[in-house]
């Protein structure tokens, strides 16, 4: 109980804040993606990122060090748009779900 009424007076003190999505037609997703190579210098892991955008705004980001050591830039890169795929997928039948018509493919 404790917890809901924390939850609500947060909720009370900002309600100013949040993310605001554009009245633009949504047309259309568009991911951004990259990676950094061997980024922590003490496990030598990479480190991905990401932001899907719907239309003009901002829908979902992340930025994740990743599970394994990888040997190439290249490798790492190919895991990173494993991610954002993976992400996209769930995205897109979330909006079907919602009856959010996307006019064309994912723009990756």
């Amino acid at each position: 109980m404790d917890a809901a009424l924390r939850v609500v007076r947060y909720i009370k003190g900002s309600p100013g804040l949040g993310i605001f999505l554009k009245m633009s037609p949504i047309s259309h997703l568009t991911a951004y993606c990259n990676s950094d190579w061997a980024a922590c210098p003490n496990t030598r892991k990479s480190i991905t990122g990401y932001v899907i955008k719907l239309g003009e705004s901002l829908l979902s980001w992340k930025s994740k060090k990743q599970q394994a050591i990888s040997r190439s830039s290249a490798e790492v890169e190919y895991m990173s748009l494993a991610v954002v795929a993976a992400d996209i997928t769930w995205l897109v039948g979330l909006l079907k779900e919602l009856n959010v018509d996307l006019q064309q493919l994912v723009d990756l």
